[in-house]
């Protein structure tokens, strides 16, 4: 578990997770990190196979909780897919990165 620091963002833990393949396709993509992010300068976005974004575009901080960064997503069809984030810590420092999840094709 992380500890808490007022330094960079790291994120802690996600849904769906890192790497993991789920049966059915996620309402959206949340990634909380260890210490809160500024919300007019960090982003998120998720891409198909070929690179095209998939989200709704609302990627947000979430208001009430500002460790938590979130985007909508519509109902995807079974394949890979990669999530992108780029946030900045609350004493200005940037971190991004990206990771893979799965939709199966199995109920």
């Amino acid at each position: 578990m992380a500890t808490s620091a007022w330094g960079h963002s790291f994120p802690d833990h996600a849904e769906p997770r890192v790497g993991w393949t789920v049966n059915k396709p996620p309402a959206q993509v949340r990634i909380w990190f260890d210490v809160p992010i500024e919300p007019f300068f960090s982003t998120i976005k998720v891409v198909d196979a070929n690179g095209q974004q998939v989200d709704k575009q609302d990627g947000r901080v979430n208001p009430t909780d500002r460790t938590v960064l979130e985007v909508s997503l519509p109902s995807l069809p079974p394949g890979k897919y990669r999530v992108f984030w780029n946030v900045i810590s609350i004493d200005t420092h940037r971190t991004e990165g990206d990771y893979p999840f799965t939709i199966s094709s199995s109920p």
